[in-house]
């Protein structure tokens, strides 16, 4: 078998112990894309459900299915990869990890049989298979093959007589006659037939699974995994399997034995954790323990500064593009890791860690410790290669030689000019790296190095511990949100927030934009040299909502088609259904006119009561959902509004984020009604001002003769024929969705605490947290919607903007807080 040069820096393998049983047993594929990492995980969690201590395996470098694993399993997902840690390690790392196990479970990777390009399946699943004399299941998507099966099957199972492939689970099946035949054709025991089922699949993103601790519902889904797999795969057959794998001679990997440790007080390593820096090895963190270090893990997206005590930083991988603004907006953070960096703290930094320490990332300033910046690129670097030590740095001595992995869709803008290189990889010089900063884009595994474990934990230990950085109270632009306001009409959440502190406040959906979208931006700056043209738009937006072209007004976001309409007649007799978004109010006392309002009642939970507006209106405006209420009116409740020469407006700005859709009244054509849109808060784009009105033709080109020439960007429009796409419309229900799930936790965690909380549909909820509640969040880092000025409703309530838990965890800790009477922090 074909083996990579050995590296300089493995510690020899330690001497054989007696044998040791361990059931086990590898799940692998004929290629990537057959559903192993679905089986795996569900297989996991199905043995755990019953009771089993399962022990979770991935065959190669990746970071994200581990965290599945780790999810199924209530164990730390652990990597098997001879490239990375060398053939001797395999045996004792499975062991390790295993250590109190009742069984262990290994995904494999790609097919069974591709490993390292040009090594003859060097760190192949077949490779580990044989190195650990495990048992192999084949996972095979059968949805568009039959009998094939059978010979795929038995071509796996022949090509390879060291590899033991001793059954077969059949995924994704379909109908009961074509799984008859493909079992008739398989040589092999079916261990399960599992049916087709796309709501399970792991979700994909650009750089693979989503990782499992981003995911709110990863656990469900998990135990959803686990439930399927239980119902259709013979688990005694698949334990009965694992069973009869051969007892293992290795000795189980210690990281104790591996390291020197340091004398004298244990020095804290600040580890980067949290949602952008999620791909980290479990036995990193074990040979820092090991060396005597103190590892605490700190979140980049909402620590204000590093760990107390710090003496050297560990940035490891992640995805910090999809978080960069977040990163940005931290200011602090990146500061202090500045001023830590430079001022001589330890640091390792590896890919996304790199990121973070450049000047800017896509344009977003990060910490500016290295002088360049990165870029979002269309192709994917990933590699597998020998990396020699460029010179004497923090972690390597010149020569020496490692084994890493690349896998990214960033590029450096410039090179890191005036930096010494920190590897050679195929001849090119990669990476910056100094006696105490190591950065590059290269991943290693120290169990297969442990002596950079070593190295990072002895200069910690020589280190100055960084101090905190000088707190300050954080400037808020705009108003000083306490006391009456000039004008409630025109009062808007962005006025509340500021920096350092955390937004509940406006209703911008919180996670990036969706990479169709920013291109869609960018074209409409590239267009913008012309005059706007929005017929792509309007046509877009008619094929969207089934209607003509003539029955939609492109506008500049909602309040432009408010303005519109105020001045569109001489209304007698406007009338506003409050609580609700003012500026439609506001834009009628603008046009001169005298604004009827009808109030929905609390004691009816905020619902529309067509009786109550007076019959002479002949302008009536409410918002479905109502913000801030996030109540949803029945469509036959609005209907009842309509009446001969009576115009009925439905702002729907927030029906994007409701699940339901079917009380929208986008598709009703009947006169006398107009339907507001905007793309503005579930899109992320309030700079961008996009929306439109859907009515009849005639009330349409009535607006339409009023409105300024090109009052639409070209942005706008490109943004508007984006976001009304096939693409955007399933991205808008899956958006939906999780803002349903994240309010069903908001509202959870409000009501068990005993708040008042009106029942939302959409992306915010109105709860009553109490006089002066609003201002004191605001003192201890959260800002919340001021819901006074809103017609109806007084300074007991508050909006607050639906967000993900782990988000909601800062206002609930903060109320806490409130509650007990806990002193504000400084600059928080």
């Amino acid at each position: 078998m074909a083996t990579p040069a050995s590296s300089t820096l493995v510690t020899p393998s330690p001497v054989p112990q007696s044998s040791v049983a361990l059931p086990r047993v590898v799940l692998a594929a004929p290629s990537t894309g057959q559903g192993k990492t679905t089986i795996s995980t569900g297989l996991m969690a199905a043995l755990k459900a019953r009771g089993l201590g399962v022990s979770g395996h991935k065959v190669g470098p990746d970071y994200i299915d581990p965290g599945y694993h780790a999810l199924a399993t209530g164990r730390p997902g652990r990597n098997l990869d001879p490239h990375l840690v060398g053939e001797d390690r395999i045996g004792p790392l499975l062991m390790h990890g295993a250590r109190g196990a009742h069984v262990a479970v290994v995904e494999g990777v790609m097919g069974l049989h591709d490993g390292r390009i040009g090594t003859d399946g060097y760190a192949s699943t077949a490779h580990v298979a044989k190195l650990t004399r495990t048992p192999v299941v084949l996972v095979v998507d059968i949805a568009r093959m039959s009998r094939s099966v059978g010979a795929v099957v038995a071509g796996m199972a022949a090509y390879d007589p060291d590899v033991d492939v001793v059954g077969v689970i059949l995924n994704r099946a379909g109908s009961a006659r074509n799984v008859a035949e493909v079992e008739r054709s398989v040589r092999l025991p079916v261990l399960g037939v599992v049916p087709r089922d796309d709501s399970i699949s792991a979700p994909s993103r650009h750089l693979g699974l989503v990782p499992a601790g981003e995911r709110y519902e990863a656990a469900e889904a998990v135990a959803r995994l686990g439930q399927k797999v239980a119902r259709h795969v013979d688990l005694d057959a698949v334990l009965e399997v694992a069973r009869r794998a051969p007892d293992l001679t290795d000795t189980a990997w210690d990281p104790c034995r591996e390291i020197l440790p340091v004398e004298g007080e244990p020095p804290v390593v600040a580890v980067a954790g949290g949602r952008a820096f999620t791909f980290a090895y479990a036995e990193t963190e074990e040979l820092l323990r090991a060396a005597g270090c103190t590892v605490v893990t700190f979140d980049p997206l909402r620590d204000r500064s590093l760990p107390e005590g710090t003496r050297a930083l560990l940035l490891g991988g992640g995805f910090p593009e999809v978080h960069v603004q977040q990163l940005a907006r931290n200011r602090a953070l990146l500061d202090h890791v500045r001023d830590a960096v430079r001022g001589g703290l330890p640091t390792v930094a590896e890919c996304a860690g790199l990121l973070y320490l450049l000047d800017d990332l896509d344009g977003s300033s990060m910490a500016g410790v290295i002088g360049t910046g990165a870029t979002m690129s269309r192709r994917l670097t990933l590699r597998y290669p020998e990396a020699v030590a460029a010179g004497d740095n923090l972690l390597t001595r010149a020569g020496e030689r490692v084994r890493g992995h690349e896998f990214h869709r960033t590029t450096l803008t410039a090179p890191a000019r005036g930096w010494p290189p920190a590897w050679e990889v195929d001849g090119e010089l990669i990476g910056v790296a100094t006696p105490t900063l190591h950065a590059s884009y290269l991943h290693t595994h120290w169990a297969g190095h442990p002596v950079m474990a070593e190295r990072l934990a002895h200069a910690a230990a020589r280190a100055t511990p960084v101090t905190a950085p000088t707190a300050r109270p954080q400037a808020v632009p705009g108003p000083q949100p306490y006391g009456p306001v000039a004008d409630p009409l025109l009062h808007h959440g962005d006025v509340e927030t500021g920096r350092g502190l955390i937004d509940f406040a406006v209703n911008v959906y919180p996670e990036p934009r969706p990479s169709w979208l920013e291109a869609a931006l960018r074209d409409g700056i590239e267009q913008s040299t012309t005059y706007p043209d929005v017929t792509p738009a309007r046509d877009t937006i008619a094929e969207l909502h089934h209607r003509r072209a003539d029955e939609v007004l492109v506008t500049s976001g909602a309040a432009e088609a408010f303005e519109l309409i105020a001045r569109w007649k001489p209304w007698r007799c406007p009338v506003v259904v409050h609580p609700q978004f003012t500026e439609p109010h506001a834009a009628l006392e603008r046009a001169g006119l005298q604004v009827t309002v009808v109030h929905c009642r609390p004691e009816d939970g905020y619902r529309l009561d067509a009786s109550a507006v007076p019959e002479d209106a002949d302008l009536v405006v409410v918002g479905n959902p109502t913000n801030p209420t996030g109540v949803l009116h029945p469509a036959e409740e609005i209907l009842r509004l309509r009446r001969p020469k009576r115009v009925v407006v439905v702002d729907e700005a927030f029906m994007d984020a409701v699940t339901d859709t079917g009380h929208s009244l986008a598709t009703d054509r009947r006169r006398g009604l107009l339907v507001v849109r905007s793309l503005t808060k579930h899109w992320s784009i309030p700079g961008i001002r996009a929306g439109y009105v859907l009515g009849n033709d005639r009330a349409v080109a009535a607006l339409a003769a009023r409105q300024v020439p090109w009052s639409v960007s070209a942005p706008a429009i490109t943004a508007a024929v984006a976001c009304c796409s096939g693409e955007a419309t399933m991205e808008a229900v899956r958006r939906a969705e999780r803002i349903a799930q994240w309010r069903a936790h908001l509202v959870d965690a409000l009501t068990g605490r005993g708040y008042e909380v009106v029942g939302s549909q959409t992306s915010f909820v109105l709860a009553r947290l109490g006089r002066g509640t609003r201002e004191t969040l605001r003192e201890h880092g959260v800002a919340v919607r001021r819901a006074d000025t809103f017609p109806g409703l007084d300074g007991e309530w508050v909006r607050i903007a639906v967000r993900p838990p782990e988000t909601v965890a800062d206002l609930l800790r903060a109320l806490d807080d409130v509650r007990a009477g806990a002193p504000a922090a400084i600059g928080a």
